[in-house]
């Protein structure tokens, strides 16, 4: 891993003001874009609809696609554990419940940057063996990070509540 940047929140985002009034939305880093897509992502069972808006801010003038909705259903119905995973403390052996208040860590490979407005970033999940990617796009005109393509939804171990063989 390259370089990384930690970041920490008293309460996941439920709705977009709520996610617009934390420091990263500023979204001048991708560290801080990839970490609020996923603290984003985490509402999903509570309110399906704010989730979407919430992801449409974050992707800047390309909202969600149908396909991007629907890839978003099939990765995270029945199983909210997924984006919960990436936060400290959380584990397969507490059912994915992660240390409060919510802490993330965002990072990089020496091939995060290789073309120029893109960046691969990086978080690990609690039940995974290797670090998951997370695709974002600069708009140089304002300097700000967009979430391109969340590809850290890949299925991961279940927790432990849902093992038969636990």
């Amino acid at each position: 891993m390259g370089t990384s940047e930690t970041f920490t929140f008293n309460a996941l985002p439920a709705n977009v003001s709520e996610l617009q009034a934390l420091p990263e939305a500023s979204l001048d880093s991708p560290f801080k874009t990839t970490a609020l897509a996923i603290a984003a992502l985490c509402n999903y069972e509570a309110n399906v609809a704010a989730t979407f808006e919430m992801l449409d801010f974050l992707k800047g003038p390309e909202p969600l696609s149908n396909l991007e909705k629907q890839f978003l259903k099939d990765r995270l119905l029945g199983k909210q554990y997924k984006t919960f995973s990436f936060f400290a403390g959380a584990t397969p052996d507490n059912n994915y419940t992660p240390a409060k208040p919510y802490s993330i860590t965002v990072g990089t490979t020496p091939y995060s940057f290789d073309n120029e407005n893109w960046a691969v970033m990086y978080v690990t999940s609690g039940g995974a063996d290797s670090p998951r990617p997370v695709k974002l796009r600069k708009k140089p005109s304002t300097g700000q990070w967009f979430i391109n393509e969340i590809q850290c939804l890949s299925d991961i171990r279940i927790p432990k509540e849902s093992d038969p063989w636990a």
